[in-house]
């Protein structure tokens, strides 16, 4: 473990702590798609991301089987969390994982309507197993 990186406590509070995320997933003939997201995550549990049917990033994912999701911080002391793992798909989500996102991304305020905009019958949720992670905090080289 090199003396930059988070222990296992620390690298899931971080990845827990809202961020937006930057979704990878393997493409044939061309580099990753990579793109930012938001996502859910509670420490010991899966990565969720929502996106609709049909999309690139949820077609991309399907023939893949997994994802890689990066988290991070902009601001000095950088740090980053990396984690990479099979998925599972909810064919059919409710409304109510979309408010998750929206109450840990928006204001309180704006949940409401968002969800009312943004969900439909097009939503799909993949979650993902992390099975291997990486991270980084410079704060620690400090």
């Amino acid at each position: 473990m090199s003396q930059l990186s988070m222990t296992s406590e620390q690298r899931e509070k971080f990845l827990a702590d809202v961020h937006v995320g930057v979704i990878a997933v393997d493409r044939d003939g061309r580099a990753p798609l990579a793109v930012p997201i938001w996502y859910g995550y509670e420490p010991g549990g899966h990565v969720y991301v929502w996106t609709g049917r049909g999309s690139l990033k949820e077609r991309l994912i399907r023939a893949a089987g997994r994802f890689s999701l990066v988290a991070q911080d902009e601001k000095p002391p950088y740090r980053y969390v990396s984690v990479e793992g099979p998925v599972e798909f909810d064919e059919s989500p409710t409304a109510d994982v979309v408010r998750e996102l929206a109450t840990r991304y928006l204001p309180a305020e704006e949940v409401d309507s968002f969800v009312e905009q943004a969900y439909d019958d097009s939503a799909i949720v993949i979650r993902m197993r992390p099975e291997h992670w990486l991270s980084v905090d410079y704060g620690k080289g400090a």
